[in-house]
């Protein structure tokens, strides 16, 4: 029998699927996380007007979408980099809210509604990719 400490140190053999998609999810996840700081009047435009320092609010989840996405290329850290991006999906839902209901403020007019829409499940995609390709 294997002690609760010692198994920590056993290496369980990921599928070749889950490896890809776990490296997939890195590249969006860092990219995403570029996009904030490259283009971020558009990240801005979506950010709730009720929720303050909206500046610092892109920055921040920028920052954690490109340290999850770095975080899902190392084993150790893979499971909590993907706890931490679940955290970040439903911590950015409000903004996917906000830019479907509000198409006009959010200056996503240009974006059809279905697609608007659209994100808000899909982050329930997101969140089920993450811990599905780091599932052991």
């Amino acid at each position: 029998m294997i002690s609760g400490a010692s198994t920590c140190f056993i290496r369980i053999k990921v599928s070749r699927t889950k490896r890809i998609a776990c490296w997939a999810a890195a590249i969006l996840y860092v990219a995403a996380g570029l996009l904030h700081f490259l283009k971020p009047r558009f990240y801005l435009k979506i950010v709730p007007p009720y929720l303050p320092w909206h500046l610092a609010l892109v920055w921040v989840s920028g920052f954690f979408e490109i340290l999850g996405g770095l975080g899902l290329l190392v084993p150790r850290k893979r499971r909590a980099a993907a706890w931490g991006l679940v955290a970040l999906l439903i911590a950015v839902f409000p903004a996917n809210a906000y830019m479907a209901t509000n198409p006009v403020e959010a200056g996503a007019t240009g974006i059809e509604p279905a697609l608007r829409w659209g994100r808000l499940p899909l982050q329930g995609l997101l969140v089920w990719w993450v811990l599905w390709c780091t599932r052991e």
